[in-house]
Formats: C-alpha cells, sequence, structure tokens
C-alpha cells in the first residue's frame, strides 16, 4: 500500500491549511496517510552559527525521515505577509542543510488556502517555483480562497471547488 504524509504549512493549532490538507488526504482511496502537526516539529531559526554549534535539530532530521519514507506529498501552504510561514520557513531551511533536494523526487499535491480571495497566491507562487528545485515533483496544484465560505464541517461545501479538489488528488493518486 503506498503511503502518503500531508500537512498544513503552519503552526497555528486552527489551521486551515491544515484542515485542508487532511480533507484532501481524506480523499485518497487504498493509500495509507499521515497527517503531520508542524507544532511536533519545532526547530529554532536556522543560523550558521547555532548549526555549527549544535548541528542540524532533530525535529528537522525527524521530519526528513518522514518525507524519505513517503510515496508521496499533500502540503497546503499557508501565507505569511506574502511568504511562508516563519515555523515551516525554519524547519524547511534546517531540511535544506541535511539534503538540499529535501523533497527527495516524491510527487507533490501542492496547495493554499486563504480567507481572503487570493488563496495564498503569493506563498503559492513562490513554492511552485521553489520546491521544484528542491527535488518536488509538483504533479497537482489546488488553491482554495475565502475558506470560511467554502470550507464547513471537515470538507469542502462548494461543488466546484470540491470537484477540482477531487481531480488533484485523483492526479497525485496515479502519480504515487
Amino acid at each position: 500500500m503506498k503511503k502518503i504524509i500531508a500537512f498544513g504549512a503552519s503552526n497555528s493549532s486552527t489551521s486551515i491549511n491544515k484542515q485542508l490538507a487532511t480533507y484532501a488526504a481524506s480523499l485518497l482511496k487504498n493509500t495509507e496517510v499521515e497527517i503531520l502537526d508542524l507544532n511536533n516539529f519545532e526547530v529554532p531559526i536556522y543560523g550558521v552559527d547555532l548549526e555549527k554549534a549544535s548541528g542540524i535539530p532533530l525535529q528537522a532530521q525527524l521530519f526528513f525521515d518522514k518525507i524519505a519514507s513517503s510515496d508521496g506529498i499533500i502540503i497546503s501552504l499557508a501565507e505569511h505577509n506574502g511568504a511562508y510561514t516563519a515555523a515551516f520557513k525554519s524547519l524547511f531551511d534546517w531540511m535544506s542543510r541535511i539534503e538540499v533536494k529535501l523533497f527527495q523526487k516524491k510527487p507533490m499535491l501542492l496547495m493554499s488556502a486563504s480567507p481572503g480571495g487570493r488563496a495564498g497566491k503569493s506563498v503559492f507562487d513562490m513554492a511552485a517555483d521553489r520546491f521544484p528545485r528542491h527535488d518536488a515533483i509538483i504533479v497537482s496544484t489546488f488553491n482554495l480562497p475565502s475558506f470560511k465560505d467554502n470550507f464547513q464541517d471537515g470538507k469542502l461545501v462548494n461543488p466546484e471547488y470540491n470537484s477540482k479538489l477531487i481531480d488533484a488528488v485523483n492526479t497525485l493518486s496515479e502519480n504515487l
């Protein structure tokens, strides 16, 4: 059985992106799913001096190992001031010190969601450009604007968006 990891790139306990990633993962059939919470992989802000003094944090290694042991990735990006959240960026930076090609040629469903109408477009575009340089194989994408209007009670309530997400998840499944 194929195994995927899914996570929202936020450390918010009420992360809309974790909710979206969890819902997307629930649409997979015959696939083992592990939902990751960035709060379980807390790392300090990356710094050369800190790396020299302390080495790679265990939590960064553990997250890197989760990627390595998976067959695919579902990630939904939160946007803070047009960029990655500090929690995700720090983890990303530390993992890139383990191996610059940190996504290890895993097929990925890349998503973003926001409360507003742009659906996290700035951070999504940043990741769509950056992640393939770290060996992510982005096989499908999905963006969800106006989260509270379109996602309720743990699922997408907008039929058009739900259909698009099902297509994106199916594309990921076909590439596992």
